[in-house]
């Protein structure tokens, strides 16, 4: 298993983050791909990848929940960063409409910016959509937006954390785009379970967003990489098939998208 999204770098798993790689290495999980947030974040973030370089592969971004009136010197330092190192992907970046919408310009600014950072390194993407809290701003459709505007054919990615409908899944494929998959998939009330089947397996990749969002029955709780495990078990019931079918298929299309298969 490939885990394409976790914050392993986060102060949550300072006391025992080795026994958190550990578990996961156990359950067969080769890679976390760590997504940056800020220059806050980068101290932590190479921390964990020179502490585990066998599994711990990084990112590098601007997170749309971090765009404030900082975001020109805060995107100075990640373009900084891009050019001393590989990185995996660029991420996370996209929209945030949840909490607050004060900074949607500089938001959707900064996502136009990093898009140039993808085609100028041929790095895929890695988006952060969050719709305000009554859905009337809508982060995924105006991502994919700002993508059909972008207008480059080689643009590539992942939709983190989906957790839309299947209309809006259909969108984000029909654009070169993989949909992040991890504990929503088990909510009673994530909705995505309902549709996800219809969805051919090649365009799933599997994630957790560590510490956040863990699937049940652990919801509320720390999350971590090993809960993946309880992703592949959902998926496996949705689509009538083995988790071994499950793991293989999102393991594929997690290395096609770096180019490693």
């Amino acid at each position: 298993m490939i885990e394409t999204h976790a914050h392993i770098y986060d102060e949550s798993f300072d006391e025992d983050r080795a026994l958190i790689v550990s578990r996961a290495k156990e359950l067969g999980i080769q890679e976390i791909w760590m997504p940056n947030c800020s220059s806050e974040t980068l101290k932590a973030l190479y921390a964990s990848e020179e502490q585990f370089p066998d599994v711990c592969r990084p990112m590098m971004g601007l997170h749309p929940a971090y765009v404030n009136e900082t975001y020109v010197e805060e995107l100075k330092t990640a373009a900084a960063e891009l050019e001393k190192r590989e990185f995996i992907m660029i991420g996370e970046i996209g929209l945030d409409f949840y909490w607050d919408l004060t900074f949607v310009k500089e938001q959707e600014e900064a996502f136009m910016t990093q898009l140039e950072w993808a085609k100028k390194y041929n790095l895929p993407i890695c988006i952060h959509s969050r719709n305000s809290k009554d859905n009337s701003w809508n982060a995924i459709l105006r991502c994919c937006e700002l993508i059909e505007e972008f207008n480059w054919p080689q643009l590539r990615g992942i939709f983190h954390c989906f957790s839309g409908n299947l209309e809006e899944a259909q969108r984000v494929i029909g654009l070169n785009f993989l949909l992040g998959i991890g504990g929503v998939a088990t909510f009673k009330n994530g909705g995505i379970d309902k549709w996800l089947g219809e969805i051919d397996l090649k365009h799933l990749v599997l994630e957790t967003d560590a510490p956040y969002l863990a699937p049940v029955p652990f919801r509320g709780k720390r999350n971590e990489p090993s809960y993946l495990q309880l992703v592949v078990k959902k998926l496996s019931e949705i689509y009538a098939c083995s988790e071994d079918i499950i793991k293989a298929q999102t393991t594929e299309n997690a290395k096609k998208l770096i180019n490693e298969l």
